[in-house]
Parts: C-alpha cells; sequence; structure tokens
C-alpha cells in the first residue's frame, strides 16, 4: 500500500503562494484520488474497472469546462493571475504536466494490472493480435451484420474538405494510398509494378476519417457465449472496424490507421442578457457548443506524425493539447465490463432500508410529517420511500390544491415527470422550475421542460442571471384548519438514478417557519417577488453570504470566552465550526475561515473534491484540517454545524462554500432544530471524521495522504460508507 500511494502522491510545489491553492490543480488532486480507487487493491476488482472509467469521465468534463476556459484566456493575453498567482499559460502547463503523470499511472494500472486479474476471472479483454481465427470470422461477421451499412468513409481531398469532428467521437484517421496502375498482389501484401506511372495521381497519399458509431457497444462479446455465464470474451469495437477497413476502401492502399479522439470546450461566452428567451438562447448555446473549439486531441496506437500535424491544424491545436493513449483511448467504455454479473468481485449489493419513521407504507405520509419533521438519508434510507412517496402521496391526495417543486438534473425515466403531468391533468396547480442551464443535461432539460408544458404544467425557467440550484418541494393541501404547506428540502438532485449512488440528506417538514419562506422563495423564482428579509432560511444570492458570515463571526467572538477560561484546546466549549460540502474556493470565506482559525476557532472541513484554502499553515491556518472521503458512494450532502456555546446548530441544503453557489445561484439552506436530527448529523460527521479506510488528509501545499486503518482496531477497516450501510441495517432490524 505505502508503494501505491507513494505512486500516485505529486511532488510538493516550491513556489505555491501563501494563501490559496489553485482551484484547477486541487480539482487534479481530487480525480487523482478517485484514479487511486483503481489501484487500491482492497477496492473489487470490476469496482476498480469503474474507477477508471470515472476518473477519465471527470478528466472528460475538466476539459471541456475548465481548461477551455484557461485558454481562451491565454489566447486573449489575460495576464491577471488567479488567486494563487499563477497566469493562464502557467496554469495550462501545471495542468499538462498532472494529467500526463496521472494518465501514465492509469495506463500501467489498466496494462499490468487490471487487464491481467480481470482475466483470473474469465473476463478478456483482447487486442486484435489476441484473437484466434474463429475469433476473427466471428468479428468479420459481426462487422458485415452490424456495422458495414452505417459506417460512413470520409476522404479528405480537394472535392471532400475536412469533416466536422464532433465532441468526445472516436474516429479512426486513415492514410490511404491510391494504388498505381499495375499491382502484383501476393496474398495481402501489395507492391507496386516496376514501370508503375504516377502521373495520373496513381500512389497520391489521401487522408480518411470513419468515425466509430458510440450508440454500439465499444466492448464487442466475442463468440457463442452469451448471458451472464462465463467466458467473457471482448474486443474493442474499434478494433473490429479497423481490421475490416479494406471492404469500405475497395481498390486502395491502407498504410496506417489511427485511432483519435477530440474534446471541444463547453465554457460558452453567452451573454443570456442578450436574449428575452431563456429557453432560445440556451438551444442556441447547445448548437454553439456543438461546433465550439477543440481543446484535446486523444491519440491511439500507431501514432502518424503527418496525421497528427494535420488533425493539429484542422483543429487548431498545439503540441501541447495532445495526448497519447496507446492502450485504451476512452476509458470511459469500461462501465461496460463493470456491468457484467460477477458479484464476487465487485462491492456487495445495497438496498436502501425503509426510514424508520415511514416504515408504515399504509400511513398518511403528511400525518407523519405533521407530528413532527422527518430527515432522510440517500443512499442508505431509500428514495422511492421517501421523496418518490411524498410526491406520489401528493398527485393522489384529492385535497392537495398545489405543487411546486424544482428540477435540475432528473433522470432520462424520472417518475417525476409522469407523476407531475397526472397532477396537473387531474387540476392541481403544478410549477416545475426546470433549469436549463444545468451543464451537460441541457437538452434532457429542454425535452423535460417541453414535455411539461404540453401536459398543462406551468413551467418556469428561473430568474434571468441566476441558475436554479436548489432542490427544494413545497406542497400545499387543504385542511380543516385552513391551507397547510408541506415542504422537502434536499441536498440532491430528484434523480432516482443518482439517490443510489449519491450521499444526500432531505427533510419534511411542515413547519410554518421554513415552509413560509419556501413559498416566497418560489415567488421570487417565478413571479420576481424582491423578498429580502428571510429569518430562518439562508437563501442565495440573497441573504446566504451574510449569514454564513455572522455565523463564523460569532464563533470567533465566542473564543473571548474560551480564552478567559484559559484557551485550554481540549475545552468542551471551546468555539468550533465542522463543514461537509462537495468544494470549497469562496476567496472571502476563506479569508473568514483564516480569521477564525487564527482567534482559535477549531475548523474541521470535509470536502470531497476540490479546496482552495489552505490548512495547517502556521499563524494563517493552525486550527484548520481539511479532509476528503472517496469510496462507492459519491458524497454529495452539505452539512454545516456551529458550536454557538455547545448549543449546537446544524444546517443541510443544497450549496457549497464557492462564490458560484453564494452570487449567481438560487440555493436553499435550512436549519435543522429537532434534537434527535442534531443527534444523527453529529454521528454522520463523527463517522467520516474518525474514518480509517476512505479518508484523506489534506496537507498544506495541497497534497492528500490516506489514511491507514488501525491494525489492532479491525472497525477501522470498514470505511464511511460501509460503517453507514451497517448502521441503517441496524435501524431497519430495529422496526
Amino acid at each position: 500500500m505505502n508503494d501505491v500511494l507513494a505512486t500516485i502522491r505529486p511532488s510538493p510545489p516550491t513556489d505555491q503562494p501563501a494563501e490559496f491553492l489553485n482551484r484547477d490543480l486541487s480539482w487534479l488532486e481530487f480525480n487523482r484520488r478517485v484514479l487511486h480507487e483503481a489501484l487500491d487493491e482492497r477496492t473489487p476488482l470490476l469496482e476498480r474497472v469503474a474507477f477508471l472509467s470515472i476518473f477519465s469521465s471527470n478528466l472528460d468534463e475538466f476539459f471541456q469546462k475548465r481548461v477551455g476556459n484557461l485558454k481562451r484566456q491565454a489566447a486573449a493575453g489575460i495576464t491577471v493571475p488567479s488567486p494563487d498567482g499563477l497566469s493562464a499559460r502557467e496554469q495550462l502547463t501545471r495542468v499538462r504536466n498532472c494529467i500526463m503523470e496521472m494518465l501514465r499511472i492509469q495506463r500501467d494500472c489498466y496494462a499490468n494490472t487490471i487487464r491481467a486479474s480481470l482475466t483470473d476471472h474469465g473476463v478478456y479483454l483482447l487486442s486484435w493480435d489476441e484473437l484466434t481465427d474463429e475469433d476473427r470470422a466471428f468479428a468479420q461477421q459481426y462487422y458485415q451484420q452490424n456495422l458495414f451499412a452505417i459506417l460512413t468513409p470520409l476522404a479528405v481531398d480537394p472535392g471532400h474538405p475536412f469533416p466536422f469532428i464532433s465532441n468526445l467521437s472516436m474516429s479512426l484517421g486513415i492514410i490511404l494510398r491510391h494504388p498505381p496502375a499495375e499491382m502484383h498482389s501476393e496474398g495481402n501484401v501489395f507492391r507496386l509494378a516496376d514501370d508503375a506511372d504516377a502521373s495520373m495521381g496513381e500512389g497520391e497519399i489521401h487522408f480518411a476519417r470513419v468515425k466509430v458509431p458510440h450508440l454500439l457497444p465499444q466492448w464487442v462479446r466475442l463468440g457463442g457465449s452469451k448471458g451472464d455465464s462465463g467466458p467473457f470474451r471482448f474486443v474493442k469495437l474499434r478494433d473490429l472496424i479497423q481490421y475490416n477497413l479494406d471492404d469500405l476502401f475497395p481498390g486502395m492502399i491502407i498504410e496506417q490507421v489511427m485511432p483519435f479522439r477530440v474534446t471541444r470546450n463547453a465554457d460558452a461566452e453567452k451573454d443570456e442578457e442578450e436574449s428575452d428567451d431563456l429557453l432560445e438562447s440556451v438551444e442556441q448555446e447547445l448548437r454553439d457548443r456543438k461546433f465550439a473549439k477543440a481543446v484535446r486531441l486523444d491519440i491511439g496506437l500507431n501514432p502518424n506524425p503527418q496525421m497528427i500535424e494535420l488533425l493539429k491544424e484542422e483543429l487548431a491545436l498545439d503540441d501541447d493539447d495532445v495526448y497519447h493513449m496507446p492502450d485504451v483511448l476512452d476509458y470511459t467504455t469500461l462501465l461496460a465490463i463493470h456491468e457484467l454479473n460477477l458479484p464476487q468481485i465487485k462491492f456487495e449489493p445495497w438496498t436502501p432500508t425503509m426510514p424508520p419513521r415511514l416504515a408504515d407504507d399504509d400511513a398518511d405520509i403528511f400525518s407523519i410529517i405533521r407530528a413532527g419533521d422527518v430527515m432522510v438519508h440517500h443512499p442508505y434510507e431509500s428514495f422511492n420511500a421517501s421523496v418518490e412517496r411524498f410526491i406520489r402521496a401528493a398527485v393522489k391526495d384529492p385535497k392537495v390544491m398545489a405543487i411546486k417543486l424544482t428540477l435540475y438534473r432528473t433522470g432520462a425515466h424520472s417518475p417525476f415527470i409522469a407523476e407531475l403531468i397526472r397532477a396537473a391533468e387531474a387540476g392541481k396547480q403544478v410549477v416545475a422550475l426546470v433549469e436549463l442551464k444545468a451543464r451537460f443535461d441541457e437538452e434532457r432539460n429542454i425535452q423535460v421542460a417541453q414535455t411539461l408544458e404540453k401536459a398543462g404544467v406551468h413551467v418556469v425557467y428561473g430568474v434571468m442571471g441566476l441558475k436554479t440550484h436548489t432542490k427544494i418541494t413545497v406542497v400545499v393541501r387543504q385542511e380543516s384548519e385552513g391551507m397547510r404547506t408541506y415542504a422537502h428540502i434536499g441536498t440532491g438532485n430528484y434523480n432516482p438514478k443518482t439517490a443510489s449512488l449519491y450521499t444526500d440528506l432531505g427533510l419534511f417538514t411542515c413547519n410554518t417557519a421554513i415552509t413560509g419562506e419556501l413559498i416566497e422563495l418560489f415567488h421570487f423564482l417565478t413571479g420576481r417577488s424582491r423578498k429580502r428579509d428571510f429569518k430562518t432560511l439562508l437563501i442565495a444570492p440573497i441573504n446566504m453570504r451574510a449569514r454564513f458570515m455572522e455565523l463564523i463571526d460569532r464563533e470567533i467572538e465566542h473564543t473571548d470566552a474560551w480564552k478567559e477560561r484559559g484557551a485550554n484546546p481540549n475545552d468542551p466549549l471551546r468555539p468550533m465550526i465542522i463543514a461537509k460540502m462537495n468544494s470549497l474556493e469562496d476567496k472571502k470565506v476563506c479569508q473568514k475561515l483564516y480569521e477564525a482559525s487564527q482567534c482559535g476557532v477549531r475548523i474541521k472541513l470535509i470536502v470531497r473534491g476540490f479546496c482552495c484554502l489552505r490548512p495547517g499553515v502556521p499563524v494563517l491556518s493552525d486550527n484548520i484540517t481539511v479532509m476528503s472521503v472517496i469510496g462507492r458512494f459519491l458524497e454529495h450532502s452539505r452539512i454545516y454545524y456551529f458550536h454557538n456555546q455547545g448549543k449546537g446548530e446544524y444546517y443541510i441544503g443544497s450549496a457549497d462554500w464557492m462564490y458560484r453557489n453564494l452570487n449567481t445561484r438560487v440555493e436553499a439552506i435550512t436549519p435543522i432544530t429537532d434534537p434527535a436530527m442534531h443527534a444523527r448529523l453529529k454521528a454522520i460527521l463523527e463517522v467520516m471524521l474518525n474514518d480509517q479506510r476512505q479518508a484523506w488528509d489534506m496537507m498544506s501545499d495541497g497534497r492528500y495522504i490516506q489514511r491507514q486503518p488501525d491494525p489492532e482496531k479491525p472497525e477501522s477497516r470498514l470505511g464511511t460508507h460501509k460503517y453507514l450501510m451497517d448502521m441503517a441495517k441496524r435501524e431497519a432490524s430495529r422496526l
């Protein structure tokens, strides 16, 4: 294990500025921790395959969102440094060096370890050279039946311009030679006739491109073995095409084939204020994105200098934009291998438990909420039995007059869409705020919005200039005392698929202090209400930043009493902040945390992704620690705790401490007031803070070191996710 850690640990930078870490380099360190899950032998083998895929998928998104932005800054000659003091060009250089190192580790992990280990379980990921004659016969038959008719060879010559290469598409670049007038064929080997005449263009070299169809499986299972029984023998779809190219170019000499893949920028420069129609603006942005500038060229085996130069010229790329991927050009395709039915080399199956308060399926969920707030924790507790049940009940209940909710990311086959349509058809007032600008989900959200509108749902696209990221639902019900509002406030999306993979919290409540302000928030979203005096909720961009600053300042003020008692570091009344989030970047929040640390406030940060704050720097941040938890579930919940002289205040919601969350997004954070829920949130945080299996400690220079279990304590090998799964099962067994 120490060897593995040494392999993935970067060399500490020597010129890091004193106050902040670079956002993009910190994000790459997060993805390094993801890659480590593929290297770690404690991770089940097929899950290691999945982490290779996740690492690459993350990297694809990074290039689309961040590298394009840096390249645009560099091209424009922008010299204003980032908060850590680096220019755009300096950042691009460091980004490339970091990525090149990690790609080498990924390649070695796959080629030298995982691919060989899979064969022990009957899974063979074969190159063309490793195929038997029987395999090749099967592959040729598959090619003729499934591929030949849909492939489109595109030649480049004066009559055929260079083809458009779509984002993240896999292609084969081919160098062709037109044969001379006379040829001699000996088997599959061609040689020029001695008197060949090239005066009519014979022998000229041409470039052609064949796109690998992305809708077909990228790994083709060979032979007659089907179903869930092994062996599982696969060949890459692109190899299958590459070694049957003679059928696409009959009569031509195929001199060389080079697989390649292009990534395009998704960080479009759009001023939505220029458009009066947000839907039209986002649709145009999607069209523009398809033709956005290329930011990366991945090349596979047999790199050809001429072909690389041609692609660089046509795509306007530099040498530093080219990445050599000799084994697997696109590791995201390995998710198909992860889906094989081999439970012995996967994580143990997990079925979310029934939330204790919702254990009675026949009970009226509104009565349960009236009896007291309900908090659920996914994926440990069932999303279907809580959030989906809440929506279903609202749709069916004749007493429900209105349903309002926000949709940021939802699944392609989300049950929420059908339920909202049924509610509208039943005559209920249904409002859905569909965030069109949810990155990489824009097209799906446009389709969702149009489907809902056609069914009579009132669809709103949010506030111009702000992205609606909050996850809230309100249900208004006619009861004997009058109208009562019920609400759900979550940290995650209304997406059943991600609810089984992401850790998130949700609160069900009919507390009027919360529900009244949620109604006001919807008025802000749908009717441009200018309410600013939210007393209970922390709403971005209205009062959230100011409230968080006040809460930190209050802990600073409480250090006076602590110091008067002698400033004992172990004093149970010592001011403390614990915050769990996805990412930490906001400069003003970081500076306020530094101030609190310098006054003696103990600050424990659990940040899954990137963190621009530097912990443990003498004088600056002695009292701040930062850790990250990486594992089978993606840590997505946000929890904020403030000691408040032992009273303890907890908050959950949708916002990280990032500039965009506090300033350019609509977010909601709610206080949690129930003492039993306080105890539960405290337990969750303590499990993570004490984790010795999945936790990584952040060093002041931006490096992370993974904790190691105590050999004398077997329970320390569990890790956060296994511990909380076991805890959920114990709770369910008491029902």
